[in-house]
């Protein structure tokens, strides 16, 4: 193996390192950490590289933006010890997650739609308890009825942070004013679809930082945009590792 990478044109570090604008530090450290195969070395002592550790650099270039500075890390690993199998899983499993990120989006997506055809609720819901805190919003009981589920599952999504009502300041009772009744309705809609309250929450948050569900629109054209990019660049990246599986034999 040492005698096949040391075939060919040999490489300096600092050759590697150019044509892709990193130092010579980067590309030690990168064969230190396993993702380039190990150098073979002058009679000074110096690192010398061939086309091989040229073809895993821009494989692992290449696999970054698609699967993570870890992941391909790790990929890159198991290609030059020898465990082709590990590093076809490791690439499943970015697979598969970019395929439960679509489908969140999806189901995101699909819960603004039907809140979208939701008539909202009035701010009369809930009068008689209203009036007697002086504020708008509705209760516990009137919320939970609406959405055809318990009093105690409101006050279990209050505690994973998907819903934030305030406390009347007479009677202590939750009250939800109207982003509430959307955050709620929202998380409705997603346990609905299956996902589990650590889901829901960054996408509940996600609702809150944009203002609304109108301005998380472009938020989510720009998830879709990402979703796009990220399963190109595994394309791009799964192209350069087999030509650089090829490299290897």
């Amino acid at each position: 193996m040492g005698r096949n990478l040391q075939s060919g044109e040999r490489l300096r570090p600092v050759d590697l390192a150019r044509g892709h604008g990193l130092s010579t530090q980067a590309v030690r450290n990168y064969e230190e950490a396993g993702i380039l195969p190990a150098a073979g070395r002058t009679p000074h002592g110096y690192r010398t590289y061939t086309s091989l550790h040229a073809g895993a650099l821009r494989a692992f270039l290449a696999l970054v933006p698609g699967h993570g500075h870890q992941t391909a890390t790790s990929i890159m690993r198991a290609v030059n010890q020898g465990a082709v199998d590990e590093a076809f899983r490791l690439i499943d499993e970015s697979h598969a997650q970019l395929l439960d990120d679509r489908r969140t989006l999806q189901a995101v997506e699909s819960a603004l739609r039907d809140l979208e055809r939701t008539t909202p609720p009035e701010p009369g819901v809930g009068s008689e308890s209203a009036a007697v805190s002086g504020a708008s919003g509705t209760f516990i009981g009137p919320l939970a009825g609406k959405l055809g589920i318990r009093p105690a599952t409101l006050r279990k999504w209050e505690r994973a942070g998907l819903v934030r009502p305030r406390r009347d300041p007479m009677t202590g009772y939750r009250v939800y004013d109207e982003a509430d009744v959307r955050d709620a309705r929202l998380a409705h809609q997603l346990r609905r679809g299956g996902y589990l309250l650590e889901q829901i929450a960054p996408l509940i948050a996600q609702v809150r930082a944009a203002g609304g569900l109108e301005p998380l629109e472009a938020a989510l054209c720009d998830w879709c945009g990402r979703l796009s990019a990220r399963g190109r660049a595994m394309l791009t990246g799964a192209a350069e590792l087999e030509t650089y599986l090829r490299k290897r034999g």
